[in-house]
């Protein structure tokens, strides 16, 4: 089965190595389990906001359908004071793309929550409200599970775990380590095994 990520920073593993990545991660246990998925085809880079991912799949070459299609977006789009209203509309239709490229099976699509930069050292750093980052992450990712609720995909709430474990980051003092890839990857398994056997 065929596995296609879609994000930013966080999918793509910035400052960790590529087996430290959460789908690559998943990908790695799910086999370990015996379900034959491959590794991940990555569609992130670091910064990209809704929009930016958008245009980089508008030329990327798919070859749907993909068996499990995941995605994390939207922290950028909050880092750069973007509007709640608008990142409701780029990612509803940042959804259904992606429901699209499963075949148009929502129930293959796992989507992860946003975790909370507010609370790492690089923000502490920059003279940010770290209190307002955290009630837009809030806002962000509660526009995120009613839109995931509504179409049928499944949604892994990691913000808790960004929260609980704020020194687990790479050397950037701002991106996850991969021991805290390992924690999403712990909570999106029991999703990703269901989704996948139905």
């Amino acid at each position: 089965m065929r596995y296609l990520a879609l994000g930013d920073s966080y999918s793509i593993g910035e400052g960790v190595p590529e087996a430290g990545r959460w789908p690559v991660q998943l990908a790695t246990r799910l086999r370990g389990e015996g379900i034959a998925l491959d590794d991940p085809l990555i569609v992130a880079t670091t910064g990209w906001t809704t929009d930016e991912l958008s245009a980089a799949m508008d030329v990327t070459a798919f070859a749907p359908p993909y068996d499990l299609v995941s995605l994390l977006i939207g922290v950028n789009n909050q880092y750069r004071g973007r509007s709640a209203d608008d990142y409701r509309e780029e990612f509803r239709r940042m959804l259904g793309r992606s429901a699209d490229l499963a075949g148009g099976r929502p129930g293959r699509v796992l989507v992860l929550s946003i975790p909370d930069w507010g609370v790492t050292p690089f923000a502490q750093a920059s003279g940010r409200d770290i209190a307002q980052i955290a009630r837009d992450l809030d806002v962000y990712n509660a526009i995120a599970a009613d839109e995931v609720n509504a179409t049928g995909a499944y949604w892994v709430d990691i913000t808790g775990i960004s929260r609980q474990h704020p020194a687990l980051l790479a050397e950037d003092g701002l991106h996850p380590s991969a021991a805290q890839y390992t924690l999403w990857m712990e909570a999106a398994l029991p999703v990703a095994r269901r989704m996948l056997a139905i």
